[in-house]
């Protein structure tokens, strides 16, 4: 997901994006939305989250 989709999305969670980076915005949508703040961490590689919206792109992030 762009970034540009992203920070309206989090606009919609109530997060106020500011100038916060990728992985921290998406990390603080997450926890908006009470999930695990988990995106590119070391859990992708064992991630069980079934339909999380983020995963294509966490499983990417290095």
């Amino acid at each position: 997901m762009k970034m540009i989709q992203i920070k309206k999305y989090a606009g919609k969670k109530g997060v106020h994006s500011g100038k916060m980076k990728k992985a921290e915005l998406i990390r603080a949508i997450q926890a908006a939305e009470g999930n695990p703040t988990c995106y590119g961490s070391e859990r992708k590689s064992y991630c069980q989250e079934a339909n999380c919206l983020w995963e294509s792109d966490c499983q990417k992030e290095s």
